[in-house]
């Protein structure tokens, strides 16, 4: 009796598109996997920071409003703190996004518009959260807060 050989899945030999043997120019998509584990155990630390003095400290929930968020602002430990987050945040969900376009999009058409349109989107957000933490001014025109010097 005749044993069949079985070829090994995504095999080079059935699907040239899964061949890995050649080698890179460049070690991208090796410094992109070591960004989203640095950066992962970053985040957990910004994060669960955030949470603790926003939830935890103080009155917790309750005393989270617009004055809580603009004295926290006026400390610039805190702006660099949020800024932090914001930027490794959506670069390593930029990062992932952009894994699973590669992952799934089988059309190159289809992952350069999915690509394009996630990077515009990354960009759109980081540059108007930061322009918010930087820009932000706690005293609205007509305000008779005493920290705006009416």
């Amino acid at each position: 009796m005749a044993t069949a050989q079985i070829e090994a899945p995504r095999s080079p030999r059935i699907d040239p598109k899964y061949n890995r043997s050649r080698k890179s120019r460049n070690n991208f998509e090796m410094m992109t996997w070591l960004f989203m584990r640095f950066s992962g155990v970053v985040l957990i630390v910004l994060i669960f920071g955030h949470l603790i003095t926003n939830l935890l400290v103080g009155d917790g929930v309750a005393a989270i409003n617009f004055g809580f968020v603009a004295g926290k602002w006026a400390n610039p430990l805190w702006q660099f703190w949020d800024l932090t987050m914001l930027w490794l945040a959506m670069l390593h969900g930029t990062n992932g996004v952009r894994t699973i376009i590669n992952d799934y999009a089988e059309k190159d058409r289809t992952r350069f518009w999915l690509k394009t349109i996630l990077y515009i989107a990354s960009i759109f957000t980081v540059i108007l959260g930061t322009m918010v933490i930087f820009t932000f001014d706690p005293c609205i025109p007509g305000s008779t807060l005493a920290v705006c010097g009416a």
